[in-house]
């Protein structure tokens, strides 16, 4: 069943995550290029080459897998019309990538949406930052 299922890791190509407030996403890593940008607390911006392993991105496609992430819908960002404009709620933008089509989601850190999708997009956007963590950290 896995073998024949729509998002297949011997398809798998990349995966791409953009993070930070809306006005600013500075903060980036893309496992193809293994492109990493990111601002420190100090307000620089650092740019580096990461290198993930086969094993991490393997665990990040069977950990959205196993969470539905590739069903969840794509746009989960909150109204325009009911925010703040002072507000600094992070939003994070995830693509993986295969060979004939990829999942991309724009998430709002305080969307209102289905409790279940939400959990299971800010789950998998964990999974992967804690992941890109751990290998900066080897």
């Amino acid at each position: 069943m896995i073998k024949n299922a729509p998002f297949r890791f011997s398809d798998f190509e990349s995966i791409e995550i953009t993070y930070g407030y809306p006005q600013e996403m500075l903060n980036s890593y893309n496992s193809k290029t293994q492109d990493y940008q990111y601002v420190t607390s100090d307000d620089k911006v650092v740019k580096e080459k990461l290198k993930l392993r086969d094993d991490d991105l393997l665990y990040l496609h069977r950990k959205a897998q196993t969470l539905g992430f590739f069903n969840v819908d794509d746009d989960m960002t909150t109204v325009n019309a009911d925010l703040d404009p002072n507000r600094q709620i992070p939003r994070y933008i995830l693509k993986y990538t295969y060979k004939d089509k990829s999942k991309q989601v724009t998430f709002d850190a305080d969307y209102p949406g289905v409790v279940k999708m939400k959990e299971a997009t800010k789950t998998t956007i964990d999974e992967v930052l804690r992941i890109i963590a751990e290998a900066k950290a080897r």
